[in-house]
């Protein structure tokens, strides 16, 4: 039953004992199958250029930008999106090559409210459907549940299916589409959001451990348990 106040009206649950948390530092994460450096595009702007090379664009549809065509625009394009606080870009280094494969960034950082959101991704094709971007998502999620956010958010174009379906397999839950909520590259994007909250983290976290775990691979790396399994029954809703 919900609280209500003088009034008779009801009002949201206490929020008790709770510290607006700091801004997440630009420092390093360390994971087993990767690690997340914050963005220096002299150390690793030619991998990255290089990695998404391999790729036919298609990774770029629902981007803010079309591919760009040369590695010094790439370099030019990163350097204006990439090198500020907000967002705050990781580039995701794959322990077995120690080179970039991938950038993703904290943004709409709101540490007033708790809230903060994951977006900028762009997986190279080499990094994109391994347990490396996995456990690079993994460790973007747990980084700021340590530091004490309430919600962690993913937010995407509606007519993009693959996001929304990997939003969902790392236990991001459905909350609604907004319409016509942004215009980019001249056509409409409704945005379909995710979030997942500290309430549902716990639980999540015991996912990704159990899916992340050597045991979870046999001999030819093949994952035994998918996330997705682990995961579904966590989500508050679908969508």
């Amino acid at each position: 039953m919900s609280r209500v106040n003088s009034f008779g009206q009801p009002i949201g649950d206490a929020v008790l004992n709770w510290k607006a948390p700091v801004p997440p530092p630009r420092a390093t994460m360390h994971g087993t199958r990767c690690t997340l450096v914050p963005l220096d595009l002299a150390a690793h702007g030619d991998a990255l250029y290089e990695a998404n090379e391999l790729g036919d664009g298609s990774n770029w549809t629902y981007l803010f930008s079309d591919p760009p065509k040369t590695r010094e625009a790439y370099l030019e394009y990163m350097a204006g999106a990439f090198v500020g606080d907000d967002p705050l870009c990781f580039a995701i280094i794959d322990a077995s090559t120690q080179r970039a494969v991938g950038v993703a960034s904290y943004m709409r950082i709101a540490p007033a409210q708790g809230s903060i959101e994951v977006g900028h991704i762009n997986f190279s094709p080499v990094l994109q459907r391994t347990p490396v971007a996995t456990e690079a998502m993994y460790l973007m999620m747990r980084n700021v549940f340590e530091l004490g956010y309430r919600r962690y958010e993913w937010k995407c174009d509606a007519l993009n299916a693959p996001s929304r379906a990997a939003a969902q397999r790392l236990g991001f839950s459905f909350e609604g589409v907004f319409r016509k909520a942004l215009v980019y590259k001249g056509r409409n994007r409704d945005t379909a959001w995710y979030a997942i909250t500290d309430d549902d983290w716990p639980a999540i976290r015991a996912a990704f451990e159990q899916w992340l775990s050597p045991d979870n691979f046999d001999a030819h790396a093949s994952q035994r348990v998918q996330l997705r399994w682990l995961t579904s029954k966590l989500l508050r809703t679908v969508g």
